[in-house]
């Protein structure tokens, strides 16, 4: 999710579903999800509400365990669960922590989950305000493939071009001029095309914005980062970024993980 710069119950419903590249194909009837979202914070909330309000079935988890999602489930009917148990809990899983806690997540987290399962990282690296320096990222490698070897698990990269305001009231009916849209990382098309449903229905446009080695396209610093671009401008602002990472998106030389 873009940070502010310091300075800075299952009613049939129907869905119009968007093909990987932002075209429309025709509507199917929408079925329910089960969604799990670990992180609580911001974006991770936000989901929960609107994911809730659209009557999937969501399963939250943070660091500090159940008992502290009690007045979020209380609010949106979603379950309170551990992190393990988020990660087993959907068809989605949405991973939505600051980048140096991913480390922290245990080993095991996603062991004998079914590749089926979708895992979208909707984090961004930002070693000068809260995440310290990460020597893979600064050498080039593009953030969600870290947070993938972190894991040990293929993830689709999404929403972290979107501030949580944006996710929580921005989303608007397919069709509507100016309709914001998502680009979406990662290397399982099937995958993709099932999340970019899901965005359809919060009110967003999806993109299939390439491979995972490709998401740096949508970093911090880039054209597409906080812009609520639609899906042209989108694909303009992708095809127009620059791999080299903007000075205030780099980490100092004597920083590490989570000490900036």
């Amino acid at each position: 999710m873009p940070r502010r710069r310091r300075s800075h119950a299952s009613a049939p419903a129907t869905a119009r579903r968007h093909a990987g590249d932002g075209q429309t194909i025709p509507q199917l009837g929408r079925a329910m999800m089960k969604v799990g979202i670990i992180g609580s914070g911001e974006i991770g909330g936000s989901l929960t509400r609107r994911l809730s309000k659209l009557g999937h079935q969501v399963s939250i988890a943070n660091s500090r365990g159940p008992g502290s999602l009690a007045d979020l489930a209380a609010e949106t009917g979603a379950r309170a669960v551990t992190v393990h148990e988020a990660a087993r809990s959907g068809e989605i899983v949405f991973v939505a922590i600051p980048a140096f806690k991913i480390a922290d997540l245990p080993k095991d987290l996603f062991d004998e989950v079914d590749a089926d399962v979708a895992v979208v990282e909707t984090g961004n690296y930002y070693p000068q305000e809260r995440d310290g320096r990460i020597d893979p990222i600064e050498q080039g490698m593009a953030e969600s493939r870290w947070v993938a070897n972190q894991l040990g698990r293929p993830v689709l990269k999404a929403i972290n071009n979107l501030h949580w305001r944006s996710l929580l009231d921005g989303g608007k009916p397919a069709g509507t001029p100016g309709r914001i849209a998502l680009p979406v990382s990662g290397d399982n098309d099937a995958h993709k095309a099932r999340v970019i449903r899901l965005f359809d229905e919060l009110g967003y446009d999806g993109v299939d914005a390439g491979p995972l080695d490709d998401s740096w396209r949508q970093q911090p610093g880039t054209p597409v980062y906080a812009a609520n671009l639609d899906t042209d401008g989108v694909r303009k602002a992708l095809a127009e970024a620059s791999p080299e990472r903007k000075p205030e998106f780099r980490a100092a030389l004597n920083s590490s993980i989570g000490k900036p």
